[in-house]
C-alpha cells in the first residue's frame, strides 16, 4: 500500500504557478464582453466602422441588425457575439466605442451651441450680431443681418421660417470652434 503525503492528488488548481480564474470572475468577464458587444449592436454602420474589429464579429453584428429584437434569436445571437468577444481584447475596443460615443456628444452640444445662437440673434438683433461679429471675426455682418431680418418676418408671419434655417446652416458652417 502506498502512503500518499504531498502528492499530486491532493494539490488544488491554484497551487500552480498558473493564474487561477474562479468560475464566477470568468462568468463576470464573459457577462461584461456581452455588454460591449451589446453596446456595439446599437450602434449605427458608420459609427461602427469607425471602430477596428475582427472581420467574424464584424459580420455578426451586422447580422444582428437583421434579427428582430425581443425575440429568442435576437437574444441567441447577442449570446454568440459575446461568445466571440471573449476571445477579442475588449480594452481597445471599449476606448473605441467611448472616443465614437463621445464625439456624438460633442456634435449634439454643437448643435445646440448654434441653435442658442440663433435664438438670441432672432431675439436680440443688432447688439447680438455685433457681439457675434467680435467674437467671430470670419462672419460676414451684412449677411447676419439680412437673414435675421428675414427669418423674423418669416416667423411673424408662421412657425416655419426658411431664413431661419439659412441662418442656422450659415453659422455652422463658418464657426469651426
Amino acid at each position: 500500500m502506498k502512503i500518499v503525503g504531498d502528492s499530486e492528488h491532493f494539490k488544488q488548481p491554484y497551487d500552480s504557478n498558473e493564474e487561477y480564474v474562479s468560475k464566477t470572475e470568468d462568468k463576470r468577464d464573459c457577462e461584461a464582453a456581452q455588454k460591449v458587444g451589446m453596446e456595439l449592436v446599437s450602434l449605427s454602420k458608420t459609427q461602427l466602422d469607425k471602430i477596428e474589429l475582427d472581420e467574424h464579429l464584424y459580420d455578426s453584428i451586422q447580422q444582428a441588425h437583421k434579427i428582430k429584437p425581443k425575440t429568442e434569436a435576437y437574444r441567441r445571437h447577442m449570446q454568440y457575439i459575446g461568445k466571440l468577444m471573449r476571445n477579442v481584447d475588449i480594452e481597445p475596443i471599449k476606448a473605441s466605442l467611448a472616443v465614437v460615443l463621445n464625439k456624438n456628444s460633442n456634435e449634439t452640444a454643437k448643435l445646440q451651441m448654434f441653435e442658442k445662437m440663433r435664438e438670441r440673434l432672432l431675439t436680440q438683433g443688432d447688439g447680438e450680431i455685433q457681439t457675434l461679429v467680435e467674437h467671430y471675426p470670419q462672419l460676414d455682418r451684412q449677411k447676419l443681418r439680412t437673414l435675421v431680418r428675414q427669418a423674423t418676418k418669416e416667423l411673424a408671419k408662421g412657425p416655419e421660417s426658411k431664413s431661419s434655417k439659412e441662418l442656422f446652416k450659415y453659422l455652422r458652417s463658418e464657426i469651426q470652434d
